[in-house]
């Protein structure tokens, strides 16, 4: 598929952003693709976790300005056409998604960063918001994504002050699940992915759905729906499996139903 490469390690599906030249740069073209390479690997039942990294020197240098046209006069509508079905699979993905960034990551790349599960980074990686340099407001859901991730002062001090953050820094505010050199990026990635492969699929991704809801919840909604959920998930095959290998005092063996 042009822009994104596809491959797989057993139960886990690598997805590779492939337009080096550009360090991985938005276009139309590419965010299609990665929506259609999600679609396609999670069409699999046997994918249980996703990798999401970019080829050559960079994960995404955020918007591709040469291709902006393509959007049409109606910014608004062209990304909401072209960009958000890409970030909405990911967000919304059956599995697990990691997302092993290499080099930079910026404007809306540091945004795409954000849109899977957990960052694993290279030790060479940066990312940067880099919007307000040019005048402009972040985008590609960062204003929702970053404060969450890192709280409100921190995100703002980025989007403001348009410091560069390392690899180890991200790490250090909470931004970055792990750091690793960069000849073992994809090893340490697909490592933490089988881990998350392995596991009651279907409660992993029920847990993410509870985590969103409970940004806009109370605490007596979330609580209700915590419950509600808790008891459809408990009928799952790998919940059955579960509560057997306790009892059983063994390692549980998830198939992801």
């Amino acid at each position: 598929m042009a822009g994104v490469k596809q491959a797989r390690d057993g139960a886990v599906g690598i997805l590779t952003l492939d337009e080096p030249a550009s360090l991985n740069a938005m276009t139309p073209d590419l965010l299609g693709a990665l929506a259609a390479a999600v679609a396609d690997m999670t069409g699999d039942d046997s994918i249980r976790a996703l990798v999401l990294t970019g080829a050559g020197r960079g994960f995404c240098s955020g918007q591709n300005l040469k291709a902006s046209e393509a959007l049409g006069e109606d910014i608004s509508a062209g990304v909401m056409r072209f960009y958000w079905p890409a970030f909405k699979a990911l967000r919304e993905c059956r599995v697990p998604v990691v997302v092993a960034v290499n080099g930079v990551a910026a404007g809306g790349g540091f945004s795409l960063a954000m849109a899977g599960d957990m960052i694993v980074a290279a030790r060479s990686a940066s990312f940067i918001q880099v919007f307000s340099r040019i005048a402009l407001v972040p985008d590609l859901g960062s204003t929702w994504l970053l404060p969450r991730l890192i709280g409100r002062q921190r995100a703002l001090e980025l989007m403001l002050l348009n410091e560069p953050l390392t690899a180890e820094r991200a790490q250090e505010i909470g931004l970055v699940r792990q750091v690793v050199d960069d000849e073992r990026l994809m090893d340490e990635a697909l490592v933490l992915a089988r881990r998350l492969a392995e596991g009651p699929t279907r409660a992993l991704v029920a847990t993410r759905a509870l985590v969103e809801e409970s940004e806009h919840a109370t605490y007596e909604a979330q609580f209700r729906r915590e419950i509600e959920l808790q008891a459809t998930i408990r009928k799952s095959a790998d919940a059955i499996e579960g509560r057997n290998a306790f009892v059983e005092k063994r390692k549980a063996k998830f198939t992801g139903r």
